[in-house]
Parts: structure tokens; C-alpha cells; sequence
């Protein structure tokens, strides 16, 4: 997901794609560390995106 598409996400939107990414996150490092995933990329990608998200809460909290 990219910044464009996260600030035009309204805030709880926002709270429920991160936590449900973060979720998603979480299982793909577990799957990867039993068997090596094909594509390890993808745990970067999520793990990008989540910190997107916490950037943009962050950035609406302190403009609140």
C-alpha cells in the first residue's frame, strides 16, 4: 500500500488495516522461520507498510 493510499484512509480504517496487517505479519515470520518462505520479500513489504501506518497515526494525532 502506498503513503497516498494510507493518508486517504480514514483513522479507523486505518487502525484496522494496520492491526490486521500486523497479524498477517506476525504469521508470515512465524511460516518463514519453520519453513523458509519463497518469497521473503513479502515480510518486508508488510513490515514497510506497518511502519507507514504508524507514521501517518502518528502524524494525525500530533495534528489533533
Amino acid at each position: 500500500m502506498k503513503q497516498q493510499e494510507i493518508s486517504t484512509l480514514s483513522t479507523d480504517d486505518l487502525k484496522s488495516q494496520m492491526e490486521s496487517l500486523s497479524e498477517k505479519l506476525m504469521k508470515m515470520k512465524l511460516a518463514h522461520s519453520v519453513t523458509p518462505m519463497e518469497n521473503p520479500l513479502q515480510i518486508r513489504h508488510a513490515r514497510r507498510t506497518v511502519a507507514r501506518m504508524k507514521t501517518e497515526l502518528t502524524k494525525r494525532e500530533a495534528q489533533a
